[in-house]
């Protein structure tokens, strides 16, 4: 683990590191800010999250409580009401 303006000094070993297989993190202020990875694990991540993801017509066609009828069955029907303007 980095502190960030360690890893600034020596950026070139955390990427040398990430480059080797070994994922970097780097600290701000004592708290994780963000990890170092190489390219190659980047894509290879970036991958397989769209590979589970799927479509997003799949993710809406597989919404609870839509069979046939594409209206909420719980809500309860109510009439607009008269306004005087």
């Amino acid at each position: 683990m980095w502190t960030l303006q360690d890893a600034k000094n020596r950026f070139s070993a955390v990427v040398d590191a990430a480059m080797a297989g070994q994922p970097q993190q780097v600290t701000r202020r004592g708290k994780p800010a963000v990890v170092v990875v190489s390219a190659a694990e980047y894509d290879r991540m970036r991958q397989a999250a769209g590979d589970r993801r799927g479509s997003f017509l799949h993710h809406l066609l597989e919404f609870p409580g839509l069979d046939d009828d594409p209206r909420p069955q719980d809500r309860p029907l109510a009439r607009p009401r008269d306004v005087d303007f």
